[in-house]
């Protein structure tokens, strides 16, 4: 293994030890929250960012699920990222994602944009999404932001079960994808 190969293998945890991350509960892999703007009357803040980092550790992913409002996702370093949305609505109902009517759609963030990856990519709200390292891949960091800003209030923890009834040609991704 050349010296190129094991420095981007051992940039994570110096990730992590710069950024301070910590583990994010219920969804995974590790965060820290990076801005926060003013507090609005309804007590949530103007928008908010945070930094993550996932690897190809097992159980290291983004779990399925939703928030109320947009959330863009921005690819800063590593390797790309899979997003796997499912929209709102269920298969038989659409809704919920542009371009992809009512069917699940991956979405790939990464630095190579002449061959489809996205810097950024911003999720509807109401859309069920989880993350991955993308095959291949050891690590990936990347942001998130929201406006108005994220609250934990707002996280709603997808159901396998229910999201699998769903989106039955999607089950073995969404088993996979999803913590109880």
């Amino acid at each position: 293994m050349d010296e190129q190969r094991r420095s981007h293998e051992r940039l994570p945890e110096a990730l992590i030890d710069f950024y301070g991350l910590a583990p994010l509960p219920r969804e995974g892999g590790r965060f820290r929250r990076t801005w926060a703007g003013p507090e609005r009357p309804d007590g949530r803040p103007e928008g908010s960012a945070i930094v993550m980092l996932l690897t190809d550790e097992p159980g290291d992913f983004s779990a399925l699920h939703r928030l109320p409002t947009d959330e863009t996702w921005h690819f800063y370093r590593g390797d790309p990222l899979t997003l796997f949305l499912l929209p709102e609505g269920g298969a038989a109902e659409g809704g919920g994602l542009p371009e992809g009517g009512g069917t699940a759609r991956t979405v790939v963030l990464g630095p190579d944009v002449l061959a489809g990856q996205h810097v950024q990519f911003t999720v509807p709200a109401g859309t069920w999404m989880a993350a991955e390292v993308a095959d291949g891949g050891s690590w990936s960091l990347f942001g998130c932001t929201m406006a108005p800003g994220f609250t934990f209030e707002d996280y709603e923890h997808g159901d396998a079960a229910e999201l699998a009834a769903r989106f039955p040609q999607e089950a073995a991704r969404i088993t996979a994808l999803s913590r109880p």
